[in-house]
């Protein structure tokens, strides 16, 4: 595949994300509004003064798949990634509207992270060594490569909804992260990464402008 394409692709796929995303957005928050996804300021933690819709996350997933389905490689990895993002998606939906438990949360969540592990044979095989005295460059984690990504895939979902505290600030780091892992796949040569980098970047940036401060919806 020549430059030119590659960066073409990388580019549309992007802008397609971020487009859907920004016009997605007003339909989700109306949305919200009518299923009662609203987040009311109870205590000094929340710095917004008025109720704030939910259900962001939803316009960026739909920015993401629209532009994925066109641009991505749906293999069966990507299929089961996309299946355990939905189920992640549906799950917040439901929590913003109801307020499901911790516990029946975390289960999902794990299912959700199964998914792609088990069946899309998508696992953490090895990392860095870090033991400076090795002449090892990696470890291996053999069979403890299905149960430390599902750990790791569940760890940062709940991390990025953890920080989704500050208007802005969720989105905002999940773009960086993404552009930044876009412009590693470009240098590694990976195109299938880089094309989902860069949809999920865009999608992340569609979405930002009704987030930032004043926040019209959050993510959820």
């Amino acid at each position: 595949m020549s430059e030119y394409i590659v960066i073409g692709t990388i580019i549309a796929a992007f802008a397609v994300a971020a487009v859907l995303s920004y016009f997605f957005t007003p339909p989700v928050k109306n949305f919200a509004h009518k299923v009662g996804a609203i987040d009311v300021p109870k205590d000094a933690r929340r710095m917004h003064k008025k109720p704030i819709p939910r259900l962001g996350g939803l316009a960026i997933y739909g920015g993401f798949l629209c532009s994925i389905l066109i641009f991505g490689q749906l293999d069966e990895t990507m299929l089961c990634v996309l299946l355990g993002a939905a189920i992640i998606v549906a799950l917040g939906i439901f929590d913003d509207v109801l307020a499901l438990g911790a516990k029946l949360k975390f289960v999902v969540q794990i299912v959700a992270a199964a998914i792609p592990v088990c069946i899309g044979d998508l696992q953490i095989g090895l990392f860095t060594n870090l033991n400076p005295l090795s002449d090892t460059p990696f470890v291996h984690l053999g069979i403890l490569a299905v149960p430390a990504t599902i750990i790791w895939i569940v760890g940062i979902t709940n991390a990025v909804n953890l920080i989704d505290g500050l208007d802005g600030l969720a989105v905002g780091v999940s773009s960086i992260a993404a552009i930044t892992m876009l412009a590693v796949a470009l240098l590694t040569g990976n195109m299938p990464i880089a094309i989902t980098m860069a949809a999920l970047a865009g999608a992340c940036i569609g979405f930002m402008p009704y987030n930032l401060n004043p926040a019209k919806i959050f993510m959820g």
